[in-house]
């Protein structure tokens, strides 16, 4: 017999259900209800670009192709900004997660504005390769229907300056898409980033405000998550500062059969790898470089001899408290964060503490942006601070000379200009999404994978000097240098307190997990490598650390004569610099290594700081050997420089110039031509910073 339902007990049944579903599913209801709010909009599996904006809602598309994280953290900026300013839904994406074949299919009233940094000799970065594989298969016309701006960051001091954000400038013009304003360009050879980008920035609005008629209202501070605190208990799950989920208690990580940790170990996923030795190389006693080693063979890391090894830093204790201090924060507070938006990233492992972010994943030393004045004048009550802020944002003459030369951190140049008033009134939230977040720093390695196969050097300089203009404030510290010359220093049981060390840091990490000395690391490829011929003569030039990728080359050159018969070197000739004997880097070993090569290899010290003598520099050294290094220029010779790029680097090339020039007979610009057609082949190799 059919059972029979009135109107009413319809009504009484659909809204049962209804509860039944909202008390079991209230998120995915919540998300059908709300489905015009793009903060919940249906996440996307998809990597065509076109489809994941569309299920999102954006109308606005930012990417970028980031090789240490600059570009990326200037393209959040401006994703960031643009969203407040102008009401806009903006989608910021990293091009190494997505397809591009669709982008004509864009809705025509959505521009993409480009962020992307030149690596090597003037390539994209490695996670831009299916974008700038897409890039140079375009067709003329087949990105007519596309609007984009373009912003690049590079240096002027390599001879393909700007040239990944040249080149991508260059198809996408060739497929017919059309530029909004002005072409970007940041040089950080001239230290001007940060300007370069801000000029750019006020003019690119103007024009996105005409291209899209676009109403700016005032910006005020909105978190792109939703923030929450948590008890202070801290469990397995909530991050003390691990470099990734990973790392976490109770997170099982993956290893091969001969118990080695797997990766891929790249700029998300370190290696936390043993410093099995360490020393220092100067003899002077107010400078400091020091030579260590990570220890590779709990890992299925290789490297090449040339490449790179990233180091993860922390912050020191001082730089933590002082932070910690002016902001009135409690370091022990465990906060959650969780993304508005689906195709935002969180920046850091959460939830975690306070305490662990300040320390582990925010760069709360080191310059300082003037575009933060006007963001934290928002929270500002008091006028005449107010008006100091916003007048500093906007001049950037009186920045740089109030607070760039002096060398203030973030703490340090609140706290001058609020007369030592602490900053408690600012929220925490919009510190984590305005300090910029820790990067891993970069060294040249300085062994041989061929000698030390499981083991990585790496020659690191510290940076420890007076404040020239703000003594007050201490010594100007690097981040990374003073943690592995405190880890020397412990590791040697040298009397922490009776040395010069300025910073310290917590060298056990979270949860021990640093213990004992183990730092995360990672390996970037280089092009930086010996040519193929070992009979192919090789300059080399490298003045301070700038000897680190050398020290490798040669004891590669070693290792191949010595496991092999009948090898013929070519000429390995190397320029050195350094003040005096106290900073020559690893003085003892050079002759050894001479000895060996049995005189194929020679190197040329220029001393800057003898006294009663002129100062050398190697560009003068290398014009007194300017007929030896025409004549192995002439047999084929490879070029490799290596060091500072803003002066030695620039006076290296100018000297070759006059090398060719006087050689050959010919121009200064026909020299030109031809050096650059050796930076194009890869016979002329730059390493520089």
């Amino acid at each position: 017999m059919a059972i029979k339902f009135d109107k009413l007990d319809i009504g009484v049944f659909c809204a049962l259900a209804l509860a039944v579903v909202a008390y079991l599913q209230l998120d995915k209801l919540r998300a059908l209800i709300f489905s015009d709010d793009s903060s919940l909009a249906v996440h996307s599996d998809s990597r065509d670009i076109v489809e994941v904006l569309k299920e999102n809602k954006k109308d606005f598309l930012v990417i970028y192709a980031s090789q240490t994280g600059t570009s990326e953290d200037y393209a959040k900026k401006f994703a960031k900004e643009l969203a407040q300013k102008f009401s806009l839904n903006v989608m910021c994406v990293d091009v190494e997660n997505y397809d591009f074949e669709n982008l004509n299919m864009l809705p025509e009233n959505v521009i993409v504005s480009i962020f992307i940094s030149t690596y090597g000799e003037g390539d994209l970065p490695d996670g831009a390769f299916q974008f700038e594989e897409w890039l140079q298969y375009l067709n003329p016309g087949d990105l007519a229907n596309i609007r984009y701006t373009m912003f690049g960051f590079g240096n002027s001091t390599y001879e393909f300056y700007n040239g990944a954000a040249k080149k991508t400038e260059k198809l996408l013009s060739e497929a017919e898409a059309k530029r909004v304003g002005s072409f970007g360009l940041a040089d950080d050879g001239s230290g001007s980033t940060d300007e370069d980008y801000l000029g750019w920035k006020e003019s690119i609005f103007e024009d996105l405000k005409d291209a899209l008629a676009l109403h700016e209202r005032e910006v005020v501070f909105e978190s792109s998550y939703d923030y929450s605190e948590l008890p202070k208990e801290v469990n397995n799950s909530i991050s003390l500062g691990e470099p990734i989920t990973a790392y976490l208690p109770g997170t099982p990580l993956s290893y091969n059969d001969d118990g080695k940790q797997l990766g891929p170990f790249d700029s998300t996923h370190p290696y936390v790898a043993p410093i099995v030795n360490t020393r220092e190389l100067m003899k002077s006693s107010d400078r400091n470089c020091i030579h260590v080693e990570f220890d590779l063979s709990g890992s299925n890391i290789k490297y090449s001899t040339g490449d790179h090894i990233a180091v993860w830093p922390s912050n020191p204790d001082e730089k933590v408290a002082k932070f910690i201090s002016v902001f009135g924060l409690d370091s022990e507070t465990v906060f959650d964060l969780k993304p508005k938006d689906n195709t935002m990233k969180i920046p850091f492992p959460v939830p975690t503490t306070i305490g662990a972010a300040v320390r582990h994943y925010l760069q709360i030393s080191g310059p300082i942006s003037r575009q933060i004045f006007s963001s934290i004048s928002q929270y500002v009550s008091e006028t005449a601070l107010k008006d100091k802020l916003n007048a500093l944002s906007k001049d950037k003459v009186a920045f740089a000379e109030q607070i760039t030369s002096k060398y203030f951190d973030l703490a340090d140049v609140l706290l001058y200009l609020s007369n030592g008033v602490k900053w408690d009134f600012v929220p925490w939230v919009y510190l984590v999404e305005t300090v910029p977040h820790m990067q891993p720093r970069y060294y040249s390695i300085s062994s041989s994978s061929s000698t030390e196969k499981q083991t990585v050097h790496i020659t690191a300089v510290v940076e420890n000097f007076p404040n020239p203009t703000a003594p007050a404030l201490g010594p100007v510290t690097g981040v990374t240098t003073n943690l592995l010359r405190h880890i020397h220093l412990t590791k040697t049981n040298e009397d922490i307190a009776k040395s010069t060390l300025p910073v310290h840091y917590d060298l056990n990490g979270p949860r021990g997990l640093f213990s004992p000395y183990k730092l995360p690391v990672h390996v970037r490829r280089s092009t930086f490598r010996l040519p193929s011929n070992p009979a192919t003569p090789i300059i080399m030039i490298g003045p301070g650390t700038g000897v680190a990728p050398f020290r490798g080359f040669i004891r590669e050159r070693i290792k191949l004569v010595s496991s092999q018969e009948n090898v013929s070197l070519g000429k390995h000739l190397l320029f050195y610099g350094c003040r005096n004997d106290d900073d020559f880097l690893y003085h003892d070993e050079w002759p050894d290594y001479a000895k060996k090569l049995d005189g194929v290899f020679e190197m040329v010290v220029a001393y800057s700081r003898i006294p009663g003598k002129p100062k050398v520099y190697v560009q003068h050294s290398m014009m007194e050997r300017k007929a030896e290094l025409y004549e192995l220029i002439e047999k084929g010779a490879f070029i490799y420089v290596c060091g500072d790029a803003k002066g030695m680097a620039q006076d290296v090339h100018k000297t070759f110039l006059d090398i060719l020039s006087q050689g050959k007979d010919i121009t200064t610009e026909e020299a030109s031509e031809i050096l650059k057609t050796f930076k194009t082949s890869g016979k002329y190799l730059e390493d520089v910073w």
